[in-house]
């Protein structure tokens, strides 16, 4: 009867388009598992109660969502619910309408996960990026201050830009100018550099804090700010994962979250 259970288990699952795994790292049980319908990085996990060895199923299965983080760990987001072979399809569905009701990260968006601590965290662990900086402490200005100086930093922006233009036009014709590019992935945290060629100038770590949401195949990045306590207005922000090392100050990213580098292009 067991035989029969199990070969009502396999032919649910695999019609609703589950994947069977090969191993289960912690147990004897064929584990099934697909993607979420409506979540991103959010897979549906079976574990069927399938023996591996004898074919033989028991009585019921375990269900959870887990989630996968950048570096492609797998976090568990809802707790297991089990289900009859009768009643799997119907509880998959419940659990999958479980996933809007997890936390997610309010910094990189990403699902929360019950660590062995007992505490409610990022599955991206992204908080470890800026853990132990301190932010920059913030004076009180009146508003008339603040105008003066928002005013003053766009008139010096302009004359950056005009000057830039300039620079720029004079060195047309100019060749073997060096060209750095640099990995970079939606999901990571970021910040910004000065730079002026290949010499850094400037590293707003702390002061300045984006999430990336989208990389184009061009190497426009989309980011999302989430910090600017130096009020750099958003057009000086660097928009792609590129640039030419010329005598012209600006900004390019530096990647938080993971080790990576800027690479000279030949």
């Amino acid at each position: 009867m067991s035989k029969v259970i199990a070969k009502q288990i396999d032919h649910i699952l695999r019609g609703d388009k589950f994947i069977r795994h090969k191993k289960n790292a912690k147990g004897s049980t064929a584990i099934y598992s697909r993607n979420h319908p409506t979540a991103k990085f959010v897979r549906v996990v079976v574990d069927s109660g399938i023996d591996l060895t004898s074919g033989k199923a028991s009585n019921q299965a375990g269900i959870k969502l887990v989630y996968i983080n950048r570096a492609k760990s797998w976090r568990v987001i809802t707790t297991e619910i089990f289900a009859t072979a009768k009643k799997l399809a119907s509880t998959i569905k419940t659990q999958e309408a479980a996933e809007k009701f997890v936390k997610t990260c309010k910094h990189c968006k990403a699902k929360k996960f019950t660590a062995k601590t007992g505490n409610v965290v990022c599955s991206n662990a992204c908080w470890t990026a800026w853990a132990g900086k301190k932010k920059s402490e913030k004076t009180t200005k009146k508003s008339s201050q603040k105008v003066a100086a928002k005013s003053s930093r766009k008139k010096t922006a302009q004359k950056m830009t005009q000057s830039a233009v300039k620079k720029s036009s004079q060195r047309k014709g100019q060749k073997n100018l060096q060209r750095f590019t640099q990995e970079i992935l939606p999901g990571d945290l970021v910040t910004i550099e000065k730079h002026e060629g290949t010499k850094l100038l400037q590293d707003l770590t702390g002061s300045i804090l984006g999430i990336v949401q989208y990389v184009s195949k061009l190497g426009s990045v989309k980011t999302i700010w989430t910090a600017n306590s130096v009020d750099l207005p958003e057009w000086l922000l660097p928009t792609r994962n590129a640039y030419v090392a010329d005598a012209i100050p600006s900004y390019r990213f530096k990647v938080l979250s993971r080790q990576v580098e800027w690479v000279k292009v030949a």
